[in-house]
C-alpha cells in the first residue's frame, strides 16, 4: 500500500507538472491578450513533431532548444498575420479561427509524418534509473521533465511579477493606449507574447513526445483536458494553474492505481435482482471512471465558482 502511494504520488506530480507546463502557455496567451487559444495543444503536438525530427538531425539537445523557437515562430505569424485581422470582429472570431486551425495543423501533421505513432525515444544520456524505490526503477528522465517543469513556472512567475518586461506587457492588456503613447509598439508585444505561450506549448510537446506517444491525434487526446486545467485553476491565473495542474495530476493518476468500487466496499447486489443498469453501476471501479474526473471537476467548480481556483478576470 505504501508502494502504491509513493509511486502514485511521483507519476501524480510529473503528470501534473506536465499539464502545467503546456497549459502556461495557454495561460499567459489568455492572461495578457485574452484570447482562449483552442489550437494550443496542436502547439504542443508540433514541438513534439519537430523535437521528433530535429533530434533525428542533430540530437535531443539541439532539439530542445530549436524546436520551440519554431514553434513560438509558427505561434507569432498566427498572431501577426490572423489574430490581429479577426480581433476587430470580437472573440468568437478569434476562437472560430483557432478552431479551424487546430483541425488545420493536425491534418499537416498526418500527412507529413503519417497517422501512426512515430519512433520518438528517451535521449541516451538519460535513459537509466535515478533510483529505485520498492524494488521499482525511477527513470531519470521523468525527474529531468519535472525539473523543467517546476524552472518554467518559476521563471514565469518572476518574468510576470518581478520585471519591467513583465509590467509593460500587463500594462499593454488593460491600457493599450496609454502604453502605446509611452513608446511601445503594442502589437508587438501582443506578438511577442503569443509566441511565448505558443513555445512553452513547443517545450512540453518535446519533452513529453519520448515519454508519452508521439502521434497526429495526440493534440485531441490531451487538448481537453488542458481547458479543463486552465479554467479550473481560473482564467489568466499562473498559480491557479499550476495549483489545478498538481491537483487533477494526482487525482487522475491515484484514481487509475485503484480498482475498488462499491462492490468492493458493501459487497455484490442481491443476484435475485438479475442483470440491471443498476448492478452495472455497482461494480464499475475507480480505475474505470478515472478519465472522466477532470470533467466532473469542471462542472463542480463552474457551479461553486464560475471564475475558478484564483481567476479574477470576468470579461
Amino acid at each position: 500500500m505504501l508502494e502504491l502511494i509513493v509511486i502514485s504520488t511521483l507519476n501524480g506530480v510529473l503528470f501534473g507538472m506536465l499539464l502545467f507546463l503546456l497549459s502556461s502557455g495557454l495561460t499567459v496567451i489568455f492572461s495578457m491578450m485574452g484570447v482562449l487559444n483552442f489550437a494550443h495543444a496542436s502547439f504542443y503536438m508540433l514541438g513534439a513533431f519537430f523535437g521528433y525530427q530535429l533530434t533525428k538531425w542533430l540530437g535531443f539537445w539541439p532539439a530542445l532548444v530549436l524546436a520551440p523557437l519554431l514553434v513560438g515562430a509558427i505561434g507569432m505569424a498566427v498572431e501577426r498575420y490572423g489574430l490581429r485581422n479577426t480581433h476587430k470582429h470580437g472573440h468568437v472570431a478569434e476562437l472560430l479561427l483557432t478552431f479551424g486551425l487546430a483541425f488545420a495543423i493536425e491534418e499537416i501533421v498526418s500527412m507529413i509524418w503519417g497517422k501512426s505513432p512515430v519512433d520518438y525515444r528517451v535521449p541516451a544520456a538519460l535513459d537509466f534509473p535515478a533510483f529505485t524505490l520498492f524494488s521499482t526503477n525511477y527513470p531519470a528522465y521523468k525527474l529531468f521533465m519535472l525539473a523543467i517543469s517546476v524552472a518554467i513556472f518559476v521563471g514565469l512567475l518572476l518574468v510576470l511579477k518581478r520585471t519591467r518586461i513583465g509590467l509593460i506587457v500587463q500594462a499593454a492588456l488593460t491600457h493599450p493606449h496609454m502604453v502605446g503613447h509611452l513608446g511601445h509598439n503594442v502589437g508587438q508585444i501582443f506578438m511577442l507574447v503569443f509566441g511565448v505561450g505558443s513555445a512553452l506549448a513547443g517545450v512540453a510537446g518535446v519533452i513529453a513526445g519520448p515519454a508519452l506517444v508521439t502521434q497526429s491525434d495526440m493534440a485531441a487526446l490531451l487538448g481537453p483536458i488542458l481547458f479543463v486545467v486552465v479554467v479550473f485553476g481560473g482564467l489568466g491565473s499562473l498559480p491557479g494553474a499550476f495549483i489545478a495542474s498538481l491537483l487533477i495530476g494526482l487525482i487522475q493518476t491515484f484514481a487509475v492505481a485503484l480498482n475498488g468500487s462499491l462492490a468492493t466496499a458493501f459487497g455484490p447486489l442481491d443476484p435475485s435482482l438479475g442483470p440491471s443498469v443498476l448492478t452495472d453501476i455497482w461494480n464499475v471501479t475507480i480505475a474505470q471512471i478515472a478519465p472522466i474526473l477532470p470533467y466532473v471537476l469542471l462542472v463542480l467548480i463552474l457551479i461553486v465558482r464560475p471564475l475558478g481556483l484564483m481567476g479574477t478576470r470576468e470579461t
